[in-house]
Parts: C-alpha cells; structure tokens; sequence
C-alpha cells in the first residue's frame, strides 16, 4: 500500500531509539523527509546515518532538550528553513519519572508535567501554523496504555497523559477544518529502554528476576508477548498518511490485547 508519504516532511520527537526510531524508520521508508530530535547527538548522528544507508532517506539531526520553549521553538523553525514545509508531528517524549501515587515528590510532578503535558500542547501549538500553510497536515501523539489503566510505578504517566488526551480531542475538533487530523497511539508492553527500566524496578521490588518480570508482562497481554517497536510505527506511518484522512481525535492502543477495558 503507498500511504502517500513520499516528499512530506516529518518531525520526531526522541527518535533516537526505541519508538520514536520506530516511527522514524517507517516513515523514512515510506520516502518521507524526516527530522530527528533527542538530547544525545552522538546517538541521534548514528540512528539518522543507519536511516539514510537503509532507505536512502533526507534525514536531519536537532541535539536539545524538548523540555525547552525555546528548544521546540528553534526545532520547528529549523526544519521549516532547511525543507521549506512541515506536514507530519510525531509528538514523542521520555517518560515521566517512574513513581508511585504517594510517595512521587515535587520535583518529580513537576518533570511529568513539563515532559508529559506542556510538551506535547507546545509542540502541536508551534505545528499548527505551518501545517495550516501546508493546507493540512498530521499531529500524533505518542502516550502510554495508562491513560486506560494504572500500571505499578508509572501513576504520573496516567495522570498526565490524561490530559494530553484531552487536549488533543480538543484540538481535533479546532483544527479538523482546516485539514489538520490529532491521533494518540498507545504503546503497552513494547520492548523499549523504557520498559526494561520499569520491569527491572519492579523486579526488584518484588525480588524476582527481569526475565521473569518480562515473562509474566507478556502473560498479561492476549497474544502472549511483548510487542516490537516498529509495530507502533506501523500504525504511526498509517496515521500520518493519506490513508487516514477520516480519523481524527481518537486514542489507539498497540498493546497486545493487555488493556481489557471495553472504552
């Protein structure tokens, strides 16, 4: 199937690895112009020249921190001087601190915000002006299956991407006529850094094993296992083509079957 992304030009927040790579590899595949940014340049140098040499690819670097006004700001502004358009946000960013309802600190709350609420409202903010130039264009928002249901030390992510969820329904419905589509896709026990990161802290909590920590993550989704990265970036590419020209402020699972919830 041709998803119509050929020339069109992508930014990809925390692409380095994990699913913001994903994303980026099948976007890139589909002759997309791709735009990649994360904090560590050394790593996002390597990911971009492995992305050019597999599909031949116009692939950029940004080195900052998206916790930044000023970052995301100079971000957009930079890919819109280099490829002279902008039509696809994969709204993508580390998680929240790993932390339990009552014992997250301050400082921890105020990450969670910062990285899993007011970064996705100043991306898609900054966006909208040039993807209305553009007659249209694509936001996808990437969240985490706890806007469905709490997982053991990830209640901020939960509590924040709630309202990331919300705010992107609002924006659909702002923005709808003037050719710009808002989708969330959330990720469930998909194997990221991340994930490792949760699965071993639980692990130790309970004095078992990652491996058997991993072992019982995928017991708990309907197939049976964990899910690959590129599995999310499948349906991100299908997000952010034509093809989905009549879906709009929806929340979409990647999880396996993990969330069982019937809304």
């Amino acid at each position: 199937m041709d998803l119509e992304l050929k020339g069109k030009v992508a930014i990809i927040g925390g692409d380095s690895k994990g699913l913001g790579r994903a994303c980026a590899d099948v976007l890139a595949e589909e002759g997309a112009k791709i735009m990649m940014c994360s904090r560590t340049k050394a790593d996002l140098d390597q990911a971009a020249e492995e992305i050019r040499d597999a599909t031949g690819a116009e692939v950029l670097t940004y080195a900052g921190d998206l916790e930044s006004y000023d970052t995301i700001k100079d971000l957009i502004s930079t890919t819109v001087s280099h490829f002279g358009q902008l039509d696809i946000m994969v709204n993508n960013s580390g998680g929240p601190p790993l932390a339990r309802s009552f014992t997250a600190t301050e400082e921890q709350w105020e990450t969670a915000v910062q990285r899993s609420l007011f970064f996705f409202a100043r991306m898609s903010r900054e966006a909208v002006p040039h993807l209305k130039a553009q007659g249209g264009g694509r936001i996808i928002n990437i969240l985490a299956s706890t806007v469905y249901q709490p997982i053991p030390n990830l209640a901020l992510s939960g509590a924040t991407r709630l309202g990331v969820v919300a705010f992107a329904k609002s924006l659909a419905d702002e923005v709808g006529r003037d050719g710009i589509l808002v989708n969330n896709v959330c990720p469930g026990s998909i194997l990221t850094e991340r994930m490792l990161s949760n699965v071993t802290s639980r692990a130790t909590e309970l004095g078992t094993t990652v491996e058997a920590g991993l072992e019982s993550r995928a017991g708990e989704t309907a197939v049976g296992r964990i899910g690959e990265p590129k599995e999310l970036g499948f349906l991100v590419g299908f997000l952010a083509s034509g093809k989905s020209s009549y879906i709009t402020g929806t929340t979409i699972l990647v999880d396996g079957g993990l969330v069982r919830s019937v809304i």
